[in-house]
């Protein structure tokens, strides 16, 4: 779980909800004509830019906003290490019996065509190609979040417009005036509000995970070809660390210890 994706969502809708409050009631904040052309607009205009599909499909990852465990590259690393020390003792072949206790799916495909005994630019070619395709979905994923942080605050205007030109329909009825204006002044609150706390906030966090993922990727890659190529452990080692921060290599180094 990410708790800095919850404490932030918890910290800014609270500090809204408590200026909202501060200054009269709730209930003048809840309008929903006003809600009905933000979500109703957005979600259509995104349908329009986007196969049906490709929106349903983001939407399941929105969990990985929420519930994403990063992966520990020092763990991989010492996976990695362990695997280039058994493969100059036995070989390659001594792999198949471990793979069904790893977790990472990438990595196991990868020893997997290793032990297959696939070239190692055959087996470089097949995994850039998935880790290329891996980088597509999740930049799909965090462009349709980002686009529709772009429609919310411009179906606000549009809802603003509308209220505007309700109100000035009926300005010869000063006590029909209220309604029409908070339509006008509320759908702007609401798309700023879903954009710049909901659909922009979740696409950068997309993009950051995919950063992440993309790397550790690339990690397991440089380890599966060091290893084929027969270099020493303390090679590949090495090799492996230069994907970490500074911060990262000593916390690894500590837990070593």
């Amino acid at each position: 779980m990410d708790i800095t994706t919850f404490v932030g969502i918890l910290v800014a809708g609270g500090l809204v909800i408590s200026s909202i409050l501060m200054g009269g009631s709730g209930g003048w904040f809840v309008n929903y004509p006003s809600l009905m052309i933000v979500i109703g607009g957005t979600m259509g205009a995104t349908f329009v830019s986007y196969p049906l599909s490709e929106v349903m499909g983001v939407f399941r990852i929105v969990k990985n906003v929420f519930l994403h465990r990063s992966e520990s590259p020092n763990k991989l690393i010492a996976i990695i290490i362990d695997f280039a020390k058994k493969a100059r003792r036995e070989g390659i072949l001594s792999f198949e019996s471990q793979l069904k206790d790893i977790e990472d799916p990438f990595l196991v495909k990868g020893l997997q065509l290793a032990i297959d005994g696939m070239e190692s630019n055959s087996i470089e070619e097949i995994l850039r190609t998935e880790i290329r395709f891996i980088e597509e979905r999740h930049r799909l994923g965090s462009e349709i979040f980002g686009t529709m942080g772009t429609f919310s605050p411009a179906m606000g205007m549009l809802g603003t417009i509308i209220g505007l030109v309700q109100m000035l329909m009926q300005m010869d009825d000063p006590s029909s005036i209220g309604g029409p204006m908070a339509v006008a002044l509320l759908t702007t609150f609401y798309g700023v509000l879903m954009a710049n706390l909901i659909f922009l906030p979740i696409s950068g966090k997309l993009k950051t995970r995919s950063k992440e993922e993309i790397l550790i990727k690339q990690m397991v890659l440089e380890g599966i070809l060091s290893i084929q190529s027969g270099d020493n452990h303390r090679i590949v080692e090495q090799k492996l660390k230069a994907f970490l921060s500074p911060n990262a290599r000593e916390s690894g180094e500590e837990k070593k210890k």
